[in-house]
């Protein structure tokens, strides 16, 4: 072990970081807590100037240079929030900034660095990418580069975040759960309260499809991702720090992890709670007491969940709304067939009795039957099921679509005809990089020959954009489009077995 946590925890202590961070509160939660049975208390990270807790690591490392290091200035990569930290630090102490942030940024974000006297370099369509650019800057530069996660200065900086907490809190918690991606701000918390108060658990919340820490931990050695969702674009780092990984082998009690759809009715809860909407990676920490809480594994007592930060783009805003009440449990969406006859619609309704419909697609099949994509409110998990019993009572043949991405992320949203019965389809999901010149990088690299019969994009202001497209393939040959699109780079599903798109695409 290389990591000295009596020495880590010493520098917390001495962490300069309240000329830029302000002590936020530790906020009760009376709704949520009666809602789960449990004292709730919020950690308002998001109340900071830069709308996060980032601010503390690189006020505390900037601090810290000396005369020299501030003249030759600083240098960082990051999509987000560690950018407008340090922008905000380096203007603070009078040296100059220059942060590398990938093509795919939103520009909401490369303004906010610009408004706190920083410049932005734009390279590569992901962190990794704009991390390699930086490094080799600072190489050639001089300049002092910032890692987001991984110094001991940073981590002793977001430390504070866990002394404030216990000096706070008007008794002992019994667990934090703190959101992690590279993993400095729990390495930090847990450093601080393990020492001070040992009997507190310590849970890492992580989203399923970016747990560099769970996977880590499982491998024995921090290992990369194959692939890292995007949607909590503040924790979407494809391998935790060495450093952060050895400090939380031995502060981190467990490592939970959740859905997008649940960080999404997190966020919505924080909302009707505070009137503040957090970005996604915000959100993760009470996504995961509520699916711990559920599952029957959280303590009791006094749960503190860190609200890390609300930078986020107006126009995810609608996309969140959007699966909130479905990670909720509070909105089915679902097929059901009916036949193609009077009355027949009639009865369906009845079936549905006085659920409250979100939304309603019909799309003709044949003259025998209909397929209906129907969205319901529902007030938890347990009434989906009472659906479907109602539904097969009156003879309707339901599915359920609520966890079904293709059905959530374009059916819901795609209007038009079916595939042609003459000519076989294929359909594939795509990730896109957000940024100009995918789609055509896209159709240059495919192979002409392929004919293009569905295509569905939605933007939803994340690095990545979801595309459902269809292709033509009149000799059946799959194995030869397949080598044509593994050409284009981009992270591929096939879903012509999906039951969505048998329901409502299909010939």
């Amino acid at each position: 072990m290389s990591i000295n946590l009596n020495d880590l925890k010493a520098r917390i202590d001495a962490a300069d970081v309240y000329g830029l961070a302000k002590r936020t509160p530790c906020e009760f939660a009376p709704k949520l807590s009666k809602q789960l049975g449990r004292n709730i208390w919020l950690k308002r990270e998001d109340l900071q100037d830069v709308f996060s807790f980032k601010i503390r690591g690189a006020a505390n490392r900037i601090a810290g240079l000396t005369d020299a290091e501030k003249a030759r200035g600083v240098c960082a990569a990051s999509a987000g929030n560690h950018a407008q930290g340090i922008a905000a630090a380096a203007q603070y102490y009078n040296t100059e900034a220059l942060i590398f942030m990938p093509v795919t940024t939103p520009m909401i974000k490369v303004d906010a660095v610009h408004a706190r006297g920083a410049k932005t370099r734009l390279i590569g369509d992901s962190y990794d990418e704009a991390c390699e650019a930086a490094i080799a800057y600072a190489k050639d530069s001089g300049a002092v580069f910032i890692h987001p996660f991984d110094e001991i200065d940073v981590i002793a900086g977001q430390g504070t975040v866990g002394k404030e907490i216990l000096e706070q809190m008007p008794r002992t918690p019994s667990a934090i759960y703190v959101c992690t991606g590279g993993g400095g701000l729990i390495s930090g918390i847990g450093t601080w309260v393990k020492d001070a108060a040992p009997n507190v658990k310590i849970f890492a919340a992580e989203p399923v499809g970016a747990a560099t820490l769970k996977t880590a931990m499982d491998a024995g050695r921090p290992t990369p991702l194959q692939r890292v969702d995007g949607f909590a674009d503040g924790v979407a780092v494809r391998i935790i720090g060495q450093n952060t990984f050895e400090i939380c082998q031995q502060i981190v009690d467990e490592c939970l992890t959740v859905t997008n759809d649940e960080i999404c009715a997190a966020v919505k809860d924080i909302f009707e709670a505070t009137r503040t909407v957090v970005e996604p990676a915000g959100a993760l920490a009470l996504a995961s007491v509520i699916r711990h809480i559920k599952d029957g594994h959280a303590p009791q007592g006094d749960l503190v969940v860190t609200l890390s930060g609300a930078n986020v783009n107006f126009d995810r805003i609608g996309h969140i709304v959007e699966r909130a009440e479905l990670g909720a449990g509070e909105e089915m969406l679902f097929a059901a067939t009916i036949p193609e006859q009077a009355g027949a619609f009639l009865n369906f309704v009845k079936a549905l009795g006085n659920r409250a419909v979100s939304e309603f697609n019909y799309r003709f099949a044949n003259t025998q039957n209909a397929h209906v994509l129907v969205g319901i409110k529902t007030q938890d998990m347990q009434e989906r099921t009472a659906v479907v019993t109602a539904m097969d009572a009156q003879g309707i043949t339901v599915t359920d679509l609520s966890e079904d991405r293709l059905a959530k992320r374009h059916l819901r949203h795609m209007v038009g005809g079916r595939a042609s019965e003459d000519i076989p389809e294929v359909l594939y999901r795509f990730e896109f990089p957000e940024r100009p010149g995918a789609l055509t990088q896209f159709l240059e690299t495919l192979d002409a020959r392929w004919n293009i019969s569905v295509f569905h994009y939605r933007n939803h202001g994340s690095a990545e954009g979801h595309v459902l497209c269809g292709f033509h393939v009149p000799k059946g040959d799959i194995d030869a489009l397949e080598d044509s699109l593994a050409k284009t780079g981009y992270p591929m599903a096939r879903e012509s077995d999906n039951p969505a798109y048998a329901y409502f695409l299909h010939a």
